[in-house]
């Protein structure tokens, strides 16, 4: 558990574990003191099945779709879903949404919309959505979310809000337009490995979908960075400014800055400095204590 009152999420592809791997992996997430695993939705396994999978395995870990695309299922279907979840697990489902790109949209068949009118929309309809379940458990409704458009369209609506692949200024000026009280979740990739060649080439590697969006170069571009940064993989000045790398002390001193910064949740992806596709366990374990 972190300090500070504020928690620690992971965030992998867990689409490419099997079944009884990933129900050890959120025990030792469990064990280790992670607070939320969020599942992404990408073209593997359906997020909110997998939920609740996990949710009837564990005893305390908060699982949430991170994040579920809103081209993926309409907008009732996702309410009863989470409904469902938050009622068979006693409140430790969170409902992640997000617009994607649009690449993932058609790739689905569907016509790729104004991004924070799509957004916005579907969020109402999640809220207006009659589902009858037992209990009075919430629906925990976050959302991704980057852009001052996005989050004032936002406002009001939803329990909490989360970046991606942004620096602790970026989280600074979240939060710092944020109503009081409400989640703001940033995501870091973290690598532990302290040789900077090495790093930086994992971090490339890592990042290299991210580095061809034009919706991430417009986020970065507000932060400082040009053109010639997103060029080869992306210059040492971003790499170092989007990844923890280092050894534990120096990952977790990363982390801080964005708590500091007013981040309520730190959710780590925790890449394997082997190279592979397992998430690296001895670095969750280093900066959950």
């Amino acid at each position: 558990m972190a300090s500070n009152n504020s928690t620690t999420g992971v965030m992998f592809n867990t689409d490419r574990m099997s079944s009884g791997s990933l129900k050890q992996f959120a025990l030792e997430l469990e064990s280790t003191g992670v607070d939320t695993l969020w599942l992404p939705e990408l073209f593997g396994r359906e997020p909110f099945a997998t939920a609740g999978f996990l949710l009837a395995e564990t005893e305390h870990l908060t699982v949430a779709t991170g994040i579920a695309n809103v081209y993926a299922r309409d907008a009732v279907a996702a309410a009863a879903a989470a409904r469902t979840l938050a009622e068979v697990s006693s409140g430790r489902f969170i409902l992640g949404l997000g617009v994607s790109n649009a690449g993932l949209a058609a790739a689905r068949g569907h016509s790729w919309e104004n991004p924070v009118d799509k957004l916005s929309s579907y969020v109402n309809e999640v809220r207006a959505a009659e589902i009858s379940v037992p209990g009075d458990q919430p629906l925990l409704l976050h959302v991704a979310a980057h852009g001052p458009k996005m989050l004032a369209s936002l406002k009001g609506k939803v329990d909490g809000i989360s970046t991606f692949l942004q620096t602790p200024e970026h989280t600074k000026l979240t939060r710092g337009g944020l109503p009081q009280g409400l989640a703001l979740n940033v995501t870091c990739m973290c690598l532990l490995c302290d040789d900077p060649v090495e790093a930086r080439r994992l971090a490339r590697r890592a990042l290299g979908f991210y580095m061809g969006l034009d919706y991430y170069h417009r986020a970065w571009r507000k932060l400082g960075f040009s053109n010639n940064d997103f060029t080869e993989g992306g210059s040492d000045r971003l790499i170092d400014a989007l990844v923890a790398w280092g050894d534990i002390k120096k990952v977790s001193s990363r982390l801080e800055e964005h708590r500091e910064a007013g981040a309520t949740e730190i959710v780590v992806i925790p890449l394997n400095p082997g190279g592979g596709a397992e998430p690296h366990m001895k670095l969750l374990e280093g900066i959950s204590k």
